[in-house]
């Protein structure tokens, strides 16, 4: 007795599974069933001369004549906002904090206050250095005339020489004179050899005690740190007694600031629609708060994330208010070329036994087929896909239980927009 059940509940299951999973199989296998019968009841009545297609029995279903389009498209990307510029401000030298500290929040203006240290001995340093420059100077007339004066007695001696040579040619001047003259010619290159190198010792010092002017007053040019541009403090500047020390290239730190007009979304567009995405292009972006914003793309990365194969992107987008923040989530509409696409109602879009998303239209030959579509765009007046001819009748009502192949009477309603 217990086999009974057991033997409705296979064919239950059975039939469960061939009404669902292969529902198509059975329409078409009723529907050529049908169209066998019918033809073979037509060709036995008497009297029939059109065959079977007077008397076959078509599937009804309604369909929507639709024309494509040219919609605009978008690249959707999440992304965040990102300030424009950041850096923490250093101080290049080492000393005690003598300013009052700017509290985070607080607006600067480029080249305003942020640090003030004690230039403790430093201007003394300076002094020492402008002194021995100076000095430096006052020593180069006396080699000016160093350098003159050795000019003129080579000049002398020269004079000196040629005449003892004359002399001697015509035996008026011994042999020792002419000697002599040679003598002090040399010697008075020697002295002009000698101050013209005291000359430009003379102006390498002065180079020399003008770069210890320049290194001192740059020391002490270093004891006020400024703002290198407009932004908002997002750390407190140095606190009043603090001791700075600048070690290493780094420095020491005086504050952060950011500047936050205009503010930068930035997300990631994966490699297939990077090149849709142009410069300049319009872009508009949702923050998580609800706010819109809009802006234009100001630059795509030529190099892609090794990791995540997406190549970065940056909007700018004006922000005087401040009130877009560093670092919040935005969902990210990039403009891109318009696509043709169809507007078709969302109940339209089935799939087919591969469990591709598509549409059913109705053929040249009033066939029932499967076309496969990319789905572009969901509105509330329905969804734009494409991969349809530019005119297609999409069935909207029938879809369901009509395959590919099947024969269908159409009738059409009006595109509802």
């Amino acid at each position: 007795m217990r086999i009974i059940p057991l033997v409705i509940a296979v064919l239950v299951s059975a039939f469960m599974y061939l009404f669902i999973i292969e529902r198509d199989t059975l329409l078409a296998l009723a529907s050529t069933d049908d169209t066998a019968a019918q033809s073979e009841t037509a060709g036995a009545a008497p009297g029939n001369d059109e065959g079977d297609g007077a008397s076959k029995e078509l599937v009804r279903v309604v369909a929507l004549r639709s024309e494509a389009r040219t919609i605009d498209s978008a690249v959707i990307v999440r992304g965040e906002t990102e300030a424009e510029r950041q850096i923490d401000v250093m101080a290049e030298t080492s000393g005690l904090v003598v300013s009052t500290p700017l509290r985070k929040g607080t607006f600067v203006q480029k080249d305003q206050i942020l640090c003030e240290i004690d230039p403790g001995t430093r201007g003394s340093s300076l002094n020492e250095a402008q002194a021995r420059l100076a000095e430096a100077r006052a020593g180069v007339p006396a080699a000016q005339a160093r350098l003159e004066e050795a000019k003129a007695r080579l000049e002398e001696a020269m004079i000196n020489d040629n005449a003892a040579s004359k002399l001697s040619q015509g035996g008026f001047a011994s042999d020792t004179r002419v000697a002599s003259a040679q003598a002090n010619v040399r010697a008075a290159e020697a002295a002009v050899a000698s101050a013209t190198s005291g000359l430009e010792s003379a102006h390498a010092a002065i180079q020399s005690a003008e770069a210890r002017v320049a290194s001192a007053q740059k020391e002490i040019d270093r004891l006020t740190v400024r703002a290198p541009f407009a932004g908002l403090l997002e750390t407190d500047t140095a606190e009043f007694g603090a001791l700075l020390q600048a070690q290493g290239p780094s420095g020491a730190h005086c504050a952060t600031i950011i500047e936050l007009n205009p503010i930068k979304l930035v997300g990631f567009v994966p490699e297939t629609e990077v090149n849709q995405v142009e410069l300049g292009a319009l872009a508009g972006a949702r923050l998580a708060s609800g706010e819109e914003v809009r802006g234009t793309v100001s630059f795509i990365s030529r190099a892609a994330d090794p990791a995540t194969r997406t190549f970065r992107v940056e909007v700018d987008v004006p922000n005087p208010d401040l009130r877009i923040r560093d670092g919040q989530t935005a969902e990210i509409l990039i403009a891109a070329e318009g696509k043709s696409a169809h507007l078709v109602p969302q109940s339209a879009l089935t799939l087919n036994n591969e469990g591709r998303i598509g549409v059913r239209v109705v053929s040249d030959t009033s066939q029932a087929e499967f076309v496969e579509v990319v789905v572009l765009r969901d509105t509330v007046d329905g969804i734009w896909v494409t991969g349809l001819p530019d005119k297609a009748d999409v069935i909207v009502i029938g879809q369901e239980y009509v395959v590919s192949g099947v024969q269908v009477e159409a009738s059409y309603q009006e595109h509802n927009e």
